[in-house]
């Protein structure tokens, strides 16, 4: 065997290695957001205030973990991700443990919030960048299955925390957890590591590509980015509306209660939706490396649609609450990277952790204006049905 056989198949294997440090990191930040719905209920009573306002916490996790996400970009490209990755595992860890000694609503917003969302912004930007360097000609597949990893990670979780909820209480089960977040994500990070000479040209013949370079301020001129801009904004709102109220939903239409094959449906149609919100990524990503974004992302966008409509209209049975939030979640899952390399592909930029910012951060910040609008109506006993029907037009 020659030396550049060698060196080739050693690259090969440690490709796979950095994906699956990857996705060990993203999942480790995942909780804060896709568990977050199991907290709301003893985070009122704790806190003492109604759904609302403890509903603007969420907001400020989503907006803070992507609204700084250029100035961590520009962080990461300097100081390489390695050490910013772990910094930010160790963030969103942290924020569950303050977040369990803290009694003031103000202080949780600055923590829970600001803390944890910072963090998993951090880690988001830092990995999906490094792993589209590890696979220049796979960057759809990579990049969905790293984001499997955020999607998918609260599958080891839902159960446990939703039992421990009630086992041990909020304080205990904050405590723990984030720790072990912060663990998890810290140790998997220390093995992350920047490729060299990394040719980044796709050799699918399905994607075309821009030879032009844009900066950041000639892509925000372009229409074609703000196009995209508002198609995510749409999508995003409408799956995080379910993601953040999914208890209130089930509690709202009699679900709550209810058992299914034997578990409790809540956490059931959760840990199913985990799943599915996972395995969309990196497979969509394949197929959309092979036969274009365009099209997979039609199909995605469709799927959510008719899978909410159908879900809306069979909201009172149990099996079909948990079976359809799953094939929800499996339409909007994907849509999390089709936007962000169709605008690298049409409005290319020389740094991509600068970039990605700019289409990855869209659809968290929609609920900013959704979030108080929602919960006044959720604490108010308005129709869930109108929510629904809002998220399906979306």
């Amino acid at each position: 065997m020659t030396l550049v056989s060698e060196s080739v198949i050693e690259k090969s294997n440690q490709r796979w290695i950095q994906l699956l440090l990857g996705l060990i990191c993203m999942a480790a930040i995942s909780s804060p957001q896709y568990v977050w719905t199991l907290l709301t209920k003893s985070l009122s009573a704790k806190l003492g205030v109604d759904l609302p306002a403890l509903q603007v916490t969420f907001s400020l996790l989503i907006i803070l973990q992507t609204f700084f996400s250029p100035f961590q970009g520009k962080l990461i490209d300097r100081f390489g991700p390695r050490l910013l990755i772990s910094i930010g595992t160790l963030l969103s860890g942290f924020s569950w443990i303050i977040s369990s000694q803290i009694s003031n609503l103000t202080e949780f917003y600055l923590v829970y919030g600001c803390l944890g969302g910072l963090g998993t912004g951090i880690v988001y930007i830092g990995v999906v960048g490094l792993m589209v360097k590890w696979f220049p000609q796979q960057r759809g597949f990579a990049a969905g299955a790293v984001a499997a990893g955020y999607g998918m990670g609260a599958i080891l979780t839902t159960f446990p925390i939703s039992i421990s909820l009630g086992s041990y209480g909020l304080e205990q089960t904050m405590m723990v957890f984030g720790g072990l977040f912060a663990l998890v994500g810290f140790l998997a990070s220390q093995g992350l590591k920047v490729p060299v000479n990394v040719d980044f040209q796709p050799n699918s013949t399905k994607l075309e590509q821009s030879k032009r370079q844009f900066t950041s301020k000639e892509m925000l001129r372009q229409p074609l980015f703000w196009l995209m801009f508002v198609m995510m904004a749409m999508m995003s709102t409408s799956g995080l509306m379910v993601t953040s109220q999914m208890a209130i939903f089930a509690e709202d239409f009699g679900i709550s209660q209810a058992v299914v094959f034997g578990l409790a449906a809540l956490p059931l149609a959760l840990t199913l939706d985990r799943f599915t919100n996972g395995l969309t990524r990196p497979l969509f990503g394949f197929i959309s490396d092979r036969y274009g974004r365009e099209k997979t992302m039609f199909i995605a966008f469709a799927l959510e649609g008719v899978a909410m409509t159908l879900w809306l209209m069979c909201r009172e049975d149990p099996l079909l609450f948990v079976l359809l939030s799953g094939v929800v979640f499996f339409g909007w899952g994907g849509d999390i990277f089709f936007v962000p390399f169709n605008i690298n592909r049409y409005l290319r930029q020389p740094k991509r952790h600068r970039k990605l910012w700019l289409a990855v951060h869209v659809p968290r910040d929609r609920l900013y204006f959704w979030r108080p609008v929602g919960g006044t109506a959720l604490s108010t006993h308005a129709r869930m049905a109108r929510c629904f029907w809002y998220g399906d037009f979306l």
